[in-house]
């Protein structure tokens, strides 16, 4: 297959731009005479192309580094928070929700459970003691208990709303 080859003055012309502006693209020539500079089309526009190329990718790079550079504070930052949080559960700063439902079921069940026998207790103590006062001892004492054994369920619910009242961002 023949090459056509044009001269600079030519190919710049061919590529309707000046002489200078055809130098600054930088154009490898394909062949040379003398002091003249031969070029064909294939080489002009694979070097179009790589520089339209190279401007994508420093667009999109710029872009990139950007977003990852965001990425990786954010990242970080979690990190962080994380390792606190764990280092404030080791030190027992902060516990579980779980663990705070478990325990403080548990504390209700035992209240519950003494202040269920209250009524019999306080009449032994006080066997002279009105029957209306005792009754009115029983009412309270098992409103109390109702409320203490509800505790356990209580718990999620109360830890939801007070998140929303105390920590929004």
């Amino acid at each position: 297959m023949t090459q056509h080859l044009l001269n600079k003055k030519n190919m710049a012309k061919s590529c309707k731009v000046g002489v200078t502006a055809f130098d600054k693209w930088g154009v490898e020539p394909v062949e040379r005479a003398g002091r003249e500079a031969f070029y064909d089309v294939a080489s002009v526009v694979r070097n179009r192309i790589d520089n339209e190329l190279s401007k994508i990718v420093e667009q999109a790079g710029d872009i990139d580094d950007a977003e990852l550079l965001k990425a990786r504070i954010r990242l970080t930052n979690a990190q962080a928070d994380a390792q606190e949080l764990k280092n404030a559960r080791e030190t027992g700063e902060v516990i579980d929700t779980e663990f705070a439902t478990y325990v403080l079921a548990k504390l209700a069940a035992e209240i519950g459970s003494i202040m269920d026998s209250l009524p019999l207790t306080i009449n032994r103590k006080f066997p002279d003691l009105e029957p209306r006062f005792s009754n009115a001892i029983k009412i309270e004492v098992n409103r109390a208990v109702n409320r203490a054994s509800a505790v356990g369920e209580l718990i999620p619910e109360l830890a939801e709303k007070y998140i929303e009242e105390n920590q929004k961002n």
